[in-house]
């Protein structure tokens, strides 16, 4: 079972970095790798706070500052008033990030169609039940926020 998860996390990320460099764009309006990481990571922790990004992040607040600035001046990501906390702001990516960047669920749709099509619907949903209480249950430290999943 080892072997196997392993070898699946791992064509998974890999397939997340070819897309990543495949588009790194050092222009002036494109998105260098790091920043395509931070872009992906606040679209994966689902409009977080700018402290929480650099928290998450390990950085500090200039930096994460810099990092959301640029992006934001590219126009990959916008702040929103928090409706709770007027003081507090969180972060989302914005549609032109999604249709340039926001590609990286791809693969997964294109994995998961080749699963139902080739494993029967039982197992399928057996399948379904088991993810479901991995992502749920078994993976407290990873979980504090649910991502906002565009499948």
């Amino acid at each position: 079972m080892e072997r196997y998860f392993f070898e699946i996390y791992t064509k998974f990320k890999l397939t997340l970095y070819r897309k990543i460099f495949s588009r790194t764009d050092e222009r002036e309006e494109g998105l260098s790798a790091l920043e395509q990481f931070c872009a992906e990571t606040i679209y994966a922790m689902d409009s977080p706070t700018v402290h929480e990004f650099a928290e998450f992040a390990n950085l500090s607040a200039p930096n994460a500052a810099y990092k959301i600035h640029s992006l934001i001046r590219k126009g990959y990501i916008v702040k929103v008033r928090s409706e709770t906390d007027r003081r507090s702001y969180h972060l989302e990516v914005t549609e032109k990030y999604l249709a340039t960047y926001g590609l990286t669920y791809d693969y997964v749709k294109t994995v998961l169609g080749r699963i139902r099509g080739r494993i029967p619907e039982a197992d399928v949903e057996a399948f379904e039940r088991v993810l479901k209480v991995i992502s749920e249950e078994l993976m407290p430290e990873a979980t504090e926020r649910t991502p906002r999943i565009r499948l």
